[in-house]
């Protein structure tokens, strides 16, 4: 088994598309009207979707020569990063149970309080908890199960280069089909018996992780076979992509209820399901996914732009300064309100963006410091060497 390049490199329109989720992302999340019409605007295809399946992509692209050099080598490297990430759970968390559990105590803002009313009622079973990325509160619930998911990302890759991905595939498709019945509560009820930790299920986040973790290992397959020179999306016939055109169709006017009252995302309910990826929620995504890669080449030249580059290129960074920002808005709700409106939802929109962007231009700055650094000392080091 060969790959196509001899050294594998990250592909800035992934960063890019990175970026534009984490754009959409923040519009989503962030209480202002804008948020009615970026909440699945194509269909039932969600920004987190995106992210988590971009995530996996770049993950697999950056660290597969090093899966089939040797399973101990990405195992090493893949779980440095995931303690990178997991400090960052950390600090978020902090930052809930401090700063934002200390105002919701104040205010009682239902806003915010809704958002860590489980840890202001069991502080010490959630802080115990969320280190143990059991309890997650809402907002705070994708970088746990992204500190998951990388962390098994060795098993996956290593499995995959040397037993074939069809394995890696059966098994993710075994527990999506078990995560749609009930398998998640089986774990949930178990983990509560073994750690005596009495946190209910709607507070472990609400990400299924049993079917999450489909979208994460397409990902690692879909960019394994690209960067192998073995991409399956190649081999899908024009006419099925056609169908694909009408099916993202169909679902386009399911989600904006253009098709009567016998379809719509109510009376579908749980096939559309978000939160653990129904059966006709793969659909759409398959069909989405299909979709835009037979236009990619149109699309990369489309979203390959600043912000997203730069805002993709420093994408953890900019996730939890989103959320800060986040919270920041949801500070501004009074009484019952769930939106902002007029000058107060442009100006924390306004001040997120510049925030943001801040964020990412640091964080590129200091990546070009660390490495120039680095450079420098090794070319101090051959000086050395040579003049000895």
């Amino acid at each position: 088994m060969t790959l196509s390049s001899p050294k594998m490199q990250r592909r800035p329109e992934l960063d890019a598309l990175r970026g534009l989720f984490l754009v959409w992302m923040t519009f989503t999340h962030m209480p202002t009207h804008f948020s009615d019409f970026v909440n699945q605007p194509a269909g039932f295809v969600s920004s987190a979707e995106g992210f988590v399946f971009l995530s996996a992509m770049l993950v697999s692209q950056v660290y597969l020569r090093d899966a089939m050099a040797g399973v101990r080598g990405v195992i090493v490297k893949l779980w440095r990063r995931t303690l990178k990430i997991y400090g960052y759970h950390l600090l978020m968390l902090a930052f809930a149970f401090t700063i934002a559990a200390e105002f919701a105590a104040k205010t009682h803002r239902p806003a915010i309080y809704n958002l860590i009313n489980f840890y202001l009622a069991h502080p010490k079973v959630a802080i115990l908890g969320g280190v143990l990325l059991i309890y997650c509160p809402p907002l705070l619930d994708i970088l746990p199960m992204y500190v998951l998911f990388l962390f098994l990302s060795p098993i996956a890759l290593a499995v995959g280069v040397r037993y074939g991905w069809r394995w890696v595939l059966g098994g993710s498709a075994a527990l999506w089909v078990g995560a749609q019945f009930g398998l998640r509560e089986l774990v949930h009820a178990w983990v509560v018996r073994v750690t005596h930790l009495p946190i209910p299920l709607q507070q472990t986040g609400a990400f299924n992780l049993f079917a999450w973790q489909g979208v994460w290992i397409a990902g690692l397959w879909l960019s394994a076979k690209s960067a192998q020179g073995e991409m399956p999306l190649k081999r899908i016939p024009g006419y099925a992509v056609a169908g694909c055109g009408a099916v993202c169709l169909f679902f386009l006017g399911v989600r904006h209820n253009w098709l009567g009252p016998m379809l719509t995302q109510e009376s579908l309910g749980i096939g559309l399901d978000k939160w653990q990826i129904g059966p006709m929620r793969v659909v759409n995504l398959a069909a989405f996914l299909i979709i835009c890669y037979w236009f990619r080449r149109y699309l990369i030249r489309l979203i390959s732009v600043e912000p997203f580059l730069t805002l993709g290129k420093a994408s953890l960074q900019v996730f939890c300064a989103h959320v800060f920002f986040v919270f920041v808005g949801l500070t501004l709700l009074y009484e019952d309100a769930s939106q902002l409106h007029g000058t107060r939802a442009y100006g924390v929109l306004m001040l997120t963006f510049a925030g943001l962007m801040w964020v990412a231009l640091r964080e590129t700055r200091l990546r070009k410091e660390a490495k120039a650094a680095a450079v420098a000392k090794i070319a101090q080091s051959e000086s050395a060497t040579a003049e000895s």
